[in-house]
């Protein structure tokens, strides 16, 4: 079985495969509409009479109307596909929270409005250590240590039993009831999702990919 570090060098090396891949077919689309007449790229200023002008908001059209919208629904096909599979209970999610926020920053964020923050403080409480959280899942936190610049903060949720079962479970909070919510996440082997994750994860990092570079071209192409 392959280590977290292994799994999230596979993902970082398949990101860049199909985004270079999908920036590519990109490309060959936008000039398959570019009038034979236009000199320059679709990034250049042209007259607002122009047939360049007219190839730019063809191309901003595409991409607003035809590929943004597409994305859109894969997405919703990938998470419609994860009702198929259930919690194992294996509790990893409720023993190991992480955020970049502190426990006073989460707090803050709460009373400005932030309804994450706020759920998620209504769920977890600080670990007093991170050597208390690594005993839930070593291999994460090693990861982390790895490959994260930036603090992290761990968490854990006190409403769990010694049973592994939740004792306010009717009343969870969404961010319960949607985790996880992204094929990309990094999970435990004991994860019931674990499936729904190798199935989804190519097409997320394609659509992750298209996100990327639809964004690229509607910054870049002038307005």
């Amino acid at each position: 079985m392959k280590d977290l570090n292994s799994i999230l060098n596979h993902q970082r090396e398949k990101f860049r495969e199909v985004f270079n891949y999908s920036a590519k077919e990109l490309q060959k689309r936008i000039q398959e509409i570019r009038p034979s007449n236009v000199d320059g790229d679709i990034f250049s200023n042209f007259s607002s009479d122009s047939d360049g002008r007219k190839w730019q908001l063809a191309v901003l059209k595409m991409l607003e109307d035809d590929i943004s919208k597409d994305i859109y629904f894969k997405f919703q096909e990938i998470l419609n596909a994860r009702k198929d599979y259930h919690c194992n209970s294996c509790a990893t999610c409720c023993n190991l929270a992480c955020s970049e926020f502190s426990p006073e920053e989460l707090k803050k964020r709460a009373e400005s409005g932030d309804n994450f923050a706020k759920q998620f403080l209504s769920v977890f409480i600080p670990y007093s250590s991170k050597e208390e959280a690594r005993k839930v899942y070593p291999e994460y936190i090693a990861l982390l240590e790895k490959n994260k610049e930036n603090e992290v903060y761990f968490y854990h949720c006190p409403k769990l039993t010694e049973d592994k079962r939740c004792s306010d479970y009717e009343n969870r909070p969404q961010i319960c009831r949607d985790f996880p919510d992204n094929p990309l996440t990094l999970l435990p082997v004991s994860c019931g999702f674990c499936e729904w994750k190798e199935k989804s994860e190519d097409m997320t990092l394609l659509l992750h990919a298209m996100i990327e570079i639809v964004e690229y071209y509607k910054e870049k192409i002038p307005r």
